[in-house]
């Protein structure tokens, strides 16, 4: 997935923010075919433009660690499902986001703030700053499954993702999302499928990433 930034609507400004950091694993999906031409392959520049020209994906972030101020964050999940047109100008993200239903209210309101950019750091450098609408932030039961071969995804009946065959690479892999300093696994899926309209699709055999992440708030 290509992250260039563009303007960003009203209703998604940045929020004030104490410190944060959070850190774990992560694992994504989209429709492209393995290896996602959004890859970065030993650290040369991704070619860019999706296979298929409209990038739908499904991404996971399981945070082992992790506070926001003093509100500890450790143990929960988020997932977040959108879309973006290659065509359109910025290739501005319309997403969905669901928030470990688990977390307190306070963790709710920081783990949203945090994964979609409006808490600034990372986040926002890495990929948040092209979410051009985010259509809702649900809470949910979430499911994530970050072992190798055994990689899974589920938001309740919104989101359902499953890979278990790497893909074989002589040079190191790495998505902007996570950070190009954290190189993973190219996988295949075997099916992503994505239910909350207008956020509608279902692929089978396409690709996936997993790595670790560590996001921090601005120094």
């Amino acid at each position: 997935m290509v992250v260039a930034p563009v303007t960003r609507p009203a209703g998604a400004a940045p929020v004030q923010a104490p410190p944060w950091h959070v850190t774990g694993s992560y694992f994504e999906a989209c429709n492209c075919q393995a290896i996602c031409p959004c890859r970065r392959r030993g650290g040369q520049k991704a070619v860019g433009r999706s296979t298929y020209g409209v990038c739908d994906f499904a991404l996971s972030w399981h945070v082992l660690q992790g506070a926001f101020g003093r509100l500890p964050l450790d143990g929960l999940s988020v997932i977040m499902a959108g879309s973006y047109s290659d065509d359109e100008p910025g290739t501005p993200w319309r997403v969905s986001l669901y928030v470990d239903e688990r977390a307190t209210p306070e963790q709710h309101t920081a783990l949203a703030a945090i994964f979609s950019g409006q808490a600034g750091g990372s986040t926002l450098r890495n990929y948040a700053t092209v979410i051009g609408e985010v259509y809702a932030v649900r809470r949910a039961h979430i499911e994530l499954d970050h072992r190798r071969h055994h990689w899974s995804m589920r938001a309740e009946n919104y989101v359902a993702v499953r890979a278990t065959t790497p893909v074989e690479s002589p040079l190191a892999i790495s998505c902007g999302i996570p950070g190009h300093d954290r190189p993973g696994e190219e996988l295949r899926t075997e099916t992503m499928q994505v239910n909350d309209s207008p956020l509608i699709w279902g692929v089978q055999a396409r690709c996936g990433f997993a790595t670790s992440f560590a996001y921090h708030s601005e120094e």
